[in-house]
């Protein structure tokens, strides 16, 4: 009977001691996917919102130096029409090079719908720019204020743009902040299985001292 009960007994600790090894296995899991997850965000925390900003305010300085150029072939006729329109065209270029390399990374619907309306208006604005420089006269005021506020409204489309990387930025933060403190109710969990093992080793350790005193004073007697 003795020799069952304590069967019985080794039975029921060595089940135990699976549980936990069970548990810890899924929480180390579920701490590494989590890690896994926290990383990703801040990747495409960089990747597709840090490096997408920047780019977006280059698209901005790029128009600004466009804009200038017209401005000064318009008012004091440094340089002739060709020379214009190829530095035009180089800028063009660079901003077209920039917004396909956006296009590349993770994009919300209202990025893309912004991303499209965005390339549309500057296709708009090239040919109005275009007209500025090679058919428009230089006193044309009405010509250049069309220009000036299709200038206006791409600005207005980078501006929402950049908006929208500071709205999904802030949804990552929040995502990491979660997965943060998932990670601490892992480890804290953790903590309690390493407890619960430490008990009953000791526990183990104790009733087996129990029962050598035991046999010891049963082979006394």
């Amino acid at each position: 009977m003795k020799i069952a009960f304590s069967i019985q007994q080794k039975a029921k600790i060595a089940l135990l001691l699976f549980c936990i090894m069970a548990c810890t296995i899924l929480i180390r899991l579920l701490e590494d996917k989590s890690l896994n997850s926290m990383n990703n965000a801040f990747v495409s925390m960089y990747n597709d919102r840090l490096v997408p900003a920047a780019d977006l305010f280059y698209v901005s300085e790029i128009l600004f130096e466009k804009r200038d150029l017209i401005e000064k072939h318009r008012r004091l006729n440094i340089s002739e029409a060709e020379q214009t329109a190829k530095l035009m065209a180089i800028r063009n270029s660079k901003i077209d090079s920039v917004l396909k390399k956006y296009g590349k990374t993770f994009l919300v619907n209202d990025e893309k719908s912004s991303l499209q309306q965005l390339k549309q208006r500057l296709i708009t604005h090239q040919t109005l720019e275009k007209d500025a420089v090679f058919n428009t006269k230089h006193n044309d005021v009405f010509a250049f204020e069309e220009l000036n506020y299709s200038y206006k409204e791409i600005l207005k489309n980078l501006s929402l743009l950049t908006k929208t990387q500071t709205l999904v930025g802030k949804e990552l933060i929040k995502e990491s902040e979660s997965l943060y403190a998932g990670t601490k109710i892992y480890s804290a969990i953790q903590f309690v299985l390493a407890i619960v093992i430490g008990i009953l080793i000791v526990s183990i350790i104790f009733a087996s001292n129990v029962i050598k005193v035991k046999q010891e004073k049963f082979n006394l007697n």
